[in-house]
C-alpha cells in the first residue's frame, strides 16, 4: 500500500492520500480529541501519536493536525498507523458511530435558497478545499446569513477568513442574491 502525502496552506496539519476511499462521498468525519475519536478505529489510531490534536476524515483522504514539532518526526508514524488501519480490514466507523451527512435536508420558507446554498456548496467550494485537506459545512441559514463551519486542514488555517469572506461570500451573494453575509459557526 502506498499513501501519498500533500502538505495544506495550514502548516499545523498535513494530507495523507492512501489511494482508496475512506469516508465516500457526502460523508464527514471531524474529531478534535482522541475522545471525540472513540467511534472511529482509525482516528483512534493516529490520536495514539504523540502530537496529533485533530484528525479529519474525508472522501478519499486523511489530514492530521499536529501541536507541535517537526512533519519529519510525526509522519512515519501517521503513516504506519494509517497503513495498518487498512490492512487490518477494521472498519472506519464503528456501528453507531455516524460521521456528518453534509446533505443533509433542510425544509421550511427558505428550503429553495437553502437548496441553492447547498448545490454551490457542492459543487464549487467543497472540491476546491478538500484539495486542501479540508471541508466546509454548511450549517444553517438565517435571514440573509449563511452558517458554515470549516473542517479538517481548513480549521484554524490562516487563510479560512479570507476564504470564507472573499471567495464563499462573494461567491454566494452572485448568485444568491438573498445572501447578505457568511458567518464561520
Amino acid at each position: 500500500m502506498f499513501i501519498q502525502t500533500e502538505s495544506t496552506p495550514n502548516p499545523a496539519t498535513l494530507k495523507f492520500l492512501p489511494g482508496r476511499d475512506v469516508m465516500g462521498d457526502g460523508r464527514v468525519a471531524d474529531f478534535a480529541d482522541a475522545e471525540a475519536a472513540a467511534a472511529s478505529p482509525l482516528a483512534r489510531r493516529l490520536f495514539q501519536v504523540e502530537g496529533v490534536t485533530g484528525v479529519f476524515l474525508g472522501s478519499d483522504f486523511v489530514t492530521v493536525t499536529k501541536a507541535e514539532g517537526e512533519w519529519q518526526h510525526l509522519k512515519p508514524a501517521l503513516l504506519g498507523a494509517i497503513m495498518e488501519h487498512f490492512t487490518s480490514g477494521a472498519p472506519i466507523l464503528q456501528e453507531g458511530g455516524s460521521g456528518t451527512d453534509v446533505h443533509a435536508a433542510h425544509e421550511g420558507d427558505d428550503a429553495e435558497i437553502v437548496d441553492q446554498i447547498k448545490d454551490l456548496l457542492d459543487t464549487r467550494v467543497r472540491p476546491a478545499v478538500a484539495q486542501d485537506g479540508g471541508d466546509i459545512t454548511f450549517q444553517g441559514y438565517d435571514n440573509g446569513i449563511v452558517y458554515l463551519n470549516m473542517q479538517g486542514a481548513c480549521a484554524g488555517c490562516p487563510s479560512s477568513t479570507i476564504t470564507l469572506k472573499r471567495g464563499v461570500e462573494n461567491m454566494l451573494r452572485h448568485y444568491v442574491p438573498e445572501v447578505t453575509e457568511v458567518r464561520q459557526v
